[in-house]
């Protein structure tokens, strides 16, 4: 069923570019809201810095005048000397102490300004603590950094030496920068949008051949490919895929291969069934002829049940539908009983049903009803393809960190090519009849209780042995 209502906007290119752009966006965000004021303040602190320095190396002059009582004409002028030096403005405050608390009063400036347009707030900083106070104000031109060193005379600090220097190159950097960086990350978003709206459609395409090929196996198609064509997630998308195709079409073919199979194997005994059917009701057959077509029937009619039985297990196993009860098992107590079922098939044939089995209990871990279906299983088929007046052995034995039950006989064997495709569905290695389910059956089980069932033959001899956890 596909989802509707879903436009252009929500592709997986559309999304990606998006992604892409809103990642892009959000790093240009951080830079531009994190760099930008800590670069702003880095550099006015820098500058700050600086400014202090210099201050520091150029107010001795101003500083012997106002400790010597120089007059104004020569305090003017050590003072634009001083600004000189600098090349920064140098202004000269007094300190005056009243009950309100320190004020600062201008006395002199390199510009010959008598109205100042800054507060210079610290001056009064570099008052109160005695040491060299640093910071900026807003003034008529802009921004300005200043400096002030204290001037301690008669014990206490009476005077205040600002150095003060616009700040506009700093913003106009700042400026510079901020514009740079929205340029760049415009470029960037850009780039982003499409680079990510490029390989979101390279991605796209990729995954809508793989949806194509899924589409043909979907409908049957099992000749379809998924292409490989990198290593990446993708690539290994389209292997697990491809490998996923040739199990179904393997599937596939075994499935058609048991349906014609299982239909063969009931065709046989269904048109036997009506021609013995059609010969009962031949009022001429005497008595005997009749009891000799009615065991027939009997025994087609056996084979039928066997058949419905072993491929309703069949399916339920290939299902996983069996529920198997695992539990602490004497398999003594299995052998025995099973053999004993077969006691009379056995004599039937004149064969010799011998047992070869510990005098103790001999336990391992396994459901009991299917550890006795797998016995019946290999019993009846070791008695059905051994000749008369032979011998089928039983036995069971402990084998390392588990257990062995073995049944043998001495029938012809089996050829070494189809030693192991006797374990398939519907195969036999004879002309005897029988569906050829029991040994896949049998199998089956053994694997579902974490055991192994194999089978070793030669000439005159042929041991199916099945191994269980102890």
């Amino acid at each position: 069923m596909r989802a509707t209502g879903r436009g252009p906007v929500l592709s997986i290119a559309n999304r990606l570019a998006l992604l892409f752009g809103v990642i892009t966006l959000g790093v240009i965000a951080v830079v531009y809201v994190y760099v930008v004021p800590q670069l702003e303040s880095s550099l006015r602190s820098q500058r700050l810095q600086t400014l202090a320095a210099t201050a520091k190396n150029s107010y001795a002059q101003v500083r012997s005048d106002v400790v010597n009582g120089a007059d104004v004409r020569e305090l003017n002028r050590d003072v634009r000397a001083a600004a000189d030096a600098a090349s920064a403005r140098v202004t000269l405050l007094t300190i005056n102490r009243t009950p309100e608390g320190l004020q600062s009063v201008p006395v002199s400036d390199s510009t010959s300004q008598i109205k100042l347009d800054l507060d210079f707030a610290v001056a009064l900083d570099a008052a109160t603590s005695g040491k060299v106070a640093t910071g900026s104000e807003a003034g008529d031109a802009g921004r300005v950094a200043e400096a002030a060193v204290p001037i301690r005379y008669k014990h206490t600090v009476g005077a205040v030496v600002v150095f003060s220097d616009p700040l506009a190159d700093v913003e106009a950097n700042v400026t510079l920068i901020r514009k740079r960086i929205l340029t760049a990350g415009l470029i960037a978003l850009i780039g982003a949008l499409l680079a990510g709206y490029w390989v979101a459609r390279a991605l796209s395409r990729r995954v809508k051949r793989l949806e194509v090929a899924a589409g043909r196996v979907a409908r049957g198609d099992f000749g379809a490919r998924f292409p490989v064509d990198s290593a990446d997630e993708l690539g290994q998308l389209a292997l697990a895929l491809d490998r996923m195709q040739r199990q179904l079409a393997e599937l596939d073919s075994a499935r058609k291969r048991f349906i014609a199979t299982a239909s063969h194997e009931l065709r046989t005994p269904i048109f036997s069934l009506g021609g013995f059917l059609e010969l009962l009701a031949d009022e001429d057959l005497d008595e005997e002829t009749r009891r000799s077509f009615v065991q027939e029937i009997r025994e087609q009619v056996d084979r039928l049940g066997k058949l419905a039985t072993d491929l309703l297990d069949l399916s339920r196993l290939e299902a996983g539908s069996l529920e198997l009860r695992a539990e602490r098992t004497d398999v003594t107590d299995i052998a025995r009983m099973v053999a004993g079922e077969f006691a009379p098939a056995a004599a039937q044939r004149s064969s010799q049903l011998e047992l070869d089995l510990p005098n103790g209990p001999l336990e391992a871990t396994c459901d009991p009803e299917r550890l006795a279906q797998i016995m019946r299983i290999l019993i009846d088929n070791a008695l059905r393809h051994t000749p008369n007046r032979t011998s089928v052995v039983v036995s069971a034995s402990r084998n390392g960190g588990g257990v062995r039950m073995a049944v043998q006989d001495a029938g012809p064997g089996i050829k070494r090519a189809e030693i192991e495709r006797v374990f398939e569905p519907f195969y036999t290695s004879d002309d005897q009849r029988g569906a050829g389910l029991g040994l896949a059956i049998a199998r089956e089980l053994a694997e579902r209780m974490h055991g192994r069932l194999a089978a070793a033959s030669i000439p005159g001899r042929t041991t199916f042995s099945l191994e269980l956890p102890e």
